[in-house]
């Protein structure tokens, strides 16, 4: 595979550019990944909130970055030699996050590092066409608030296109005005990844839907393929003042979009209790185990 002759030697890095889209999505096309970090889309919205860099470690393509905390830290190296880069990576004192079951099986068995899960990063995983049609009764409470909101509201749902990119934005600052001092840096850091999500969609590839209540949009969501039988709703932001259109918003990118999908992935619940209680009340399938690693030192 042919790499980008910009990309760096390890320990140097740069940042993720739009360039470097075919690059990633050809590998990720071969990886076909499971963990909701591993798009390019994703590393893209989120380079600057984790400082996302790529860098080579002779033919491995690895990407470093840092957590919410300011740790330094790198994502599974992507390509080549992957034990020899995780040993120089280890080696520099970095700490290693977001490695699935598969991963961590592999190459992540030697005795001197400490593996642990990462429970707040786990990815909740639902069979799509659950939450597209929320069928039988323990999707009851779902549906009643459906209800409750297209009772009370003239709507209309249709594909995201670039017509509505105003009128998500207006929705998310508004989002953010009510929210005020409640969000946490990491909810400041998710809605600038937003906000350019919105307005970069058609080139980072994403698809979604817009609820419209009086021609304005009232909710969005957005997401793409993350690999050949699963989507992954990346973002989703609905007008806290309307009960049930969160609700109708989620069913709808599942029941529009992806359909030849079998999986959706929602993401993790960054260890918020509201968050989390909200994404098992939808049944997931499977917690996408997550795991972190370093290198002890004796």
């Amino acid at each position: 595979m042919n790499y980008n002759p910009s990309i760096p030697i390890f320990p140097a890095g740069r940042q993720i550019d739009l360039s470097d889209k075919p690059l990633l999505d050809r590998i990720f096309s071969t990886l076909q990944p499971r963990v909701s970090e591993l798009s390019f889309a994703g590393l893209y919205l989120f380079r600057k909130a984790h400082d996302y860099r790529l860098t080579m470690i002779s033919d491995s393509l690895a990407i470093l970055g840092k957590g919410y905390d300011g740790q330094a830290r790198f994502l599974p190296p992507l390509t080549g030699d992957i034990r020899n880069a995780l040993g120089i990576l280890f080696g520099s004192g970095m700490q290693l996050y977001g490695a699935d079951e598969k991963f961590a099986d592999l190459f992540l068995a030697d005795q001197g590092l400490l593996v642990t899960e990462d429970r707040d990063s786990f990815d909740y995983l639902y069979h799509r066409s659950d939450l597209a049609e929320l069928p039988g009764n323990r999707f009851h409470k779902k549906k009643n608030r459906i209800n409750y909101f297209t009772a009370r509201h003239n709507h209309t749902v249709e594909l995201f296109t670039e017509q509505f990119s105003g009128g998500c934005l207006e929705l998310l600052a508004e989002w953010q005005r009510v929210k005020g001092g409640e969000e946490s840096a990491s909810a400041r850091l998710e809605a600038e990844a937003t906000a350019e999500a919105i307005v970069m969609a058609s080139c980072l590839g994403l698809d979604g839907v817009v609820v419209l209540v009086d021609e304005r949009v009232k909710a969005f969501a957005l997401g793409e393929r993350l690999n050949s039988h699963t989507s992954v709703c990346h973002f989703e932001k609905s007008d806290p003042f309307m009960e049930g259109i969160s609700q109708l918003v989620d069913m709808e990118f599942n029941r529009l979009l992806f359909t030849e999908c079998k999986y959706v992935n929602r993401e993790q619940d960054l260890g918020e209790p509201g968050l989390r209680g909200a994404k098992l009340s939808y049944h997931p399938v499977e917690l996408v185990r997550k795991f972190q690693a370093r290198r002890v030192v004796l």
